[in-house]
């Protein structure tokens, strides 16, 4: 059997509402405070994802 060296995905759903002064993002579910923030949709997205992204390696699911 072929081991996959794949990075396992999976999705969270994230809620992004535009600001003030731009946009933030939170994912639904998540324990502990994970936000995105930014200037622009795109820019909040890859903040939040990153994000999330720290938060599952350091901390797990």
């Amino acid at each position: 059997m072929k081991e996959s060296h794949e990075p396992k995905t999976s999705r969270i759903k994230v809620i992004i509402e535009h600001a003030e002064d731009g946009y933030i993002a939170y994912p639904l579910g998540m324990k502990g405070v994970v936000v995105g923030q930014g200037g622009t949709y795109e820019h909040t997205l890859a903040d939040v994802t990153s994000a999330i992204q720290t938060h599952l390696r350091e901390f797990g699911s």
